[in-house]
């Protein structure tokens, strides 16, 4: 019927999961330097349950939550070895490609930290830089402003590479970005830099409808990957939160998300996966419904 993008789930929270350690400011990024084959194992777990996308654990490397610890000049580093390992469990995996993760600069869901769009280009840009070689596509994550947008967008601008954004929208409104803004007031900025997909992310699959019917008009491509959160907590909108202030919903199995993003595929989209706390059950599970539903997994 459809040929369908599927996307992998969760890789920074499942990597702090697997570790078995509590989160920390440097979040995923300290178990990738403490056990880099963890994360290796998890882009093959994804690969073996249908996922034909591996997302770089690069979301959280950026120079501002490097620099508290002393890290800021680790960034090729910590790049390579995420890439590295990206790179070899794909090697197991013919079709895989490799989506190189450029998270918000500074937090994640906080639009009021945004650094200017010609900033945070610059930031942007440096990172690409060291990606660009070795991954197929980039993919810019959690965008929770209009500003956000424009400066990950300046960054990937002429990269040679297929760029693809996310938008993260409130959590109880799929219409309005988490800065309050309308959804609909991206459009300049995706018909000036035209990214190749513009999809949801990180926020309640129930909001992700109404933020596609805003988005499918005016983007060449569409999708989505929700989180599994309760809600986004006042305690994580803080500086340097951890992920430990927020919590998992009980009622997100595999079967219930796959209906969630089955839904989405009827809407027109065809880039589906998942963000935090949906790992490879949920993924298995969307193969699964996708094939039978006689969709093509690309």
């Amino acid at each position: 019927m459809t040929e369908i993008t599927l996307m992998d789930g969760s890789i920074g929270q499942e990597l702090v999961k697997r570790h078995g350690d509590s989160s920390s400011p440097l979040w995923s990024t300290q178990v990738m330097m403490d056990t880099p084959d963890v994360l290796s194992k998890l882009h093959s777990d994804y690969f073996a349950c249908g996922a034909t996308i591996a997302t770089t654990n690069t979301y959280a490397v950026h120079r501002s939550r490097l620099a508290p610890v002393g890290l800021q000049d680790q960034i090729p580093i910590l790049i390579d070895t995420a890439v590295a390992q990206a790179e070899r469990a794909r090697a197991n995996y013919k079709g895989g490609r490799i989506a190189g993760s450029l998270g918000p600069l500074l937090a994640s869901y906080r639009p009021d930290l945004n650094p200017d769009p010609s900033e945070a280009s610059l930031k942007f840009g440096e990172l690409v830089s060291l990606m660009q070689p070795r991954v197929d596509l980039f993919l810019i994550e959690t965008v929770s402003s209009v500003q956000e947008a424009d400066g990950a967008l300046r960054g990937t601008d002429n990269c040679g590479k297929p760029v693809w954004m996310a938008l993260s929208v409130q959590d109880d409104d799929g219409t309005k970005l988490r800065s309050g803004e309308d959804l609909c007031v991206i459009r300049p900025l995706v018909e000036k830099y035209a990214p190749d997909a513009v999809l949801i992310n990180c926020t309640r699959p129930e909001s992700v409808p109404a933020a596609l019917d805003i988005l499918k008009p005016f983007c060449p491509r569409i999708g989505a990957y929700a989180n599994g959160f309760t809600k986004i907590d006042d305690g994580f909108l803080k500086d340097r939160p951890s992920v430990d202030a927020l919590s998992a919903r009980a009622d997100l199995g595999p079967e219930k998300y796959a209906d969630h993003a089955m839904a989405w595929v009827g809407q027109g989209a065809t880039i589906i996966g998942g963000c935090c706390e949906v790992g490879p059950a949920h993924i298995a599970e969307l193969a699964r419904r996708l094939r039978a539903a006689g969709h093509d997994v690309v």
